[in-house]
């Protein structure tokens, strides 16, 4: 009997919440003309109601997942054959997107850093809704399917945005990042900044407090005056100890940009001396007393302690011989360079995007984030590089540089070098 009591109770409350939720939404409708702040003030309060929570989470979750979209970023060397082919869709799907590139004269050139949105259909057997290509901060490309022939109509997209050329200039008191907010320069920028530096300089380390930096940069304006992108950096200049490392971006080949020194040498060199950003040496390579097993045993790699989900970088190009599970070391990548060297990174949190075996990476791309995984007592990356099959010390490892100009490559360069000086005077005169 008083099961059978408890029952009825249950059921009639449930029939007075469903039952009050049907008088809310039948006042709601009755008085929806009448008065618009009334209505949206009721709807409010059917939307409170937890049996109406309960359902509308469900229809806007199915929603949320039913489409895909892929912000990608294009790297030196890809091809649209080679983006398209990493992602999950049909065969039939990549050789439309193949076809509908090849119609379209303003889209065959790709340059790096330039900008591709895909968004698509999960529910229709992963078939493309829309396409985004970026040509430039004002102009982009933008394609979309039609639902009754399937084929992509296509329109230009022009932004009424003007172009100006930033100069910054400040001591570093705290970090490099800290010291680039306090003047407003976009994050961005100073990730880029400190990405063209992270072939030599190891920012936790080899800046001084009272060193300093200068910086040349692109801002786009709206009609407002308001900054809605930022550009390329065109000059850079990191003072340590009054020792200048000066940087200018040049074109050195058609579409194919590098910055480089005063003497016209890259800054880039076969490996990163440090593969993340912002991140602190936490443990160097050497014996020590392990943190977990309790014994002292070599350490063959370098941590680097950071964030749960900070990115970390390829410290050089190659490929994908290991993007798995790896014991102690949890989800580790291993990336084959050359015949010289290799490099592992361990403890991740995740992968990047298309990191598998077998797959190409540049230098500076994400191949996955900082976690704990595997045998760690906190979130960080271990870093290991390989020479001709022996662990060594990453910190001490002196690399040759990249590029050289020369020839008629350097004299269009010192050209340019001029130019760039001559900018930075005028921007210098105006501050």
């Amino acid at each position: 009997m008083l099961k059978k009591l408890k029952k009825k109770i249950k059921f009639i409350s449930h029939f007075v919440w469903l039952a009050l939720l049907t008088i809310i939404v039948i006042l709601v409708t009755h008085f929806y003309d009448s008065n618009r702040k009334s209505q949206q003030e009721n709807l409010s309060k059917a939307l409170n109601n937890i049996y109406f929570q309960k359902v509308f989470s469900k229809i806007t979750s199915k929603l949320d997942n039913r489409f895909t979209e892929i912000d990608y970023t294009v790297k030196s060397g890809d091809t649209y054959e080679s983006i398209i082919n990493g992602i999950n869709i049909s065969k039939y799907e990549k050789n439309l997107f193949l076809q509908v590139i090849k119609k379209n004269k303003l889209i065959k050139v790709l340059r790096p850093n330039q900008k591709i949105y895909f968004k698509i259909d999960k529910k229709e057997e992963l078939k493309i809704l829309e396409i985004l290509i970026k040509l430039s901060k004002k102009k982009e490309v933008y394609f979309v399917r039609d639902n009754e022939s399937g084929k992509f109509k296509s329109k230009i997209l022009e932004k009424n945005l003007e172009k100006i050329i930033t100069y910054k200039e400040n001591k570093i008191t705290n970090s490099l990042y800290q010291s680039a907010s306090n003047l407003n320069i976009n994050p961005n920028i100073i990730i880029e900044f400190a990405r063209l530096y992270g072939f030599q300089v190891d920012f936790q380390r080899d800046i001084w407090k009272n060193d300093s930096f200068q910086i040349i940069y692109e801002e786009f304006l709206n009609e407002n005056g308001e900054i809605i992108e930022t550009g390329n950096i065109i000059f850079a200049n990191l003072s340590l100890q009054n020792k200048d490392l000066k940087l200018y971006r040049h074109e050195y080949e058609k579409n194919k940009v590098d910055y480089f020194d005063e003497n016209g040498k890259s800054m880039k060199k076969t490996l990163m001396k440090t593969p993340i950003n912002g991140a602190r040496l936490s443990s160097s390579f050497g014996k020590r007393k392990h943190p977990i097993l309790g014994f002292t045993k070599m350490h063959t790699g370098t941590d680097f302690a950071a964030p749960t989900g900070t990115p970390i970088l390829a410290s050089g190009d190659g490929i994908v011989t290991r993007a798995q599970w790896c014991g102690g070391g949890g989800n580790c990548v291993k990336i084959k360079h050359n015949r010289v060297y290799q490099t592992v990174y361990a403890h991740m949190s995740k992968f990047g995007r298309g990191i598998k075996k077998g797959a190409r990476v540049k230098q500076g791309q994400i191949i996955g984030y900082v976690g704990s995984t595997g045998l760690s007592t906190g979130p960080h990356l271990h870093y290991e590089v390989i020479e001709n099959g022996r662990k060594i010390n990453s910190q001490k490892l002196k690399l040759p540089s990249g590029k050289i100009l020369k020839g008629d490559q350097r004299k269009i360069f010192e050209v340019n070098k001029i130019k760039i000086d001559v900018l930075k005077s005028d921007l210098i005169s105006k501050m």
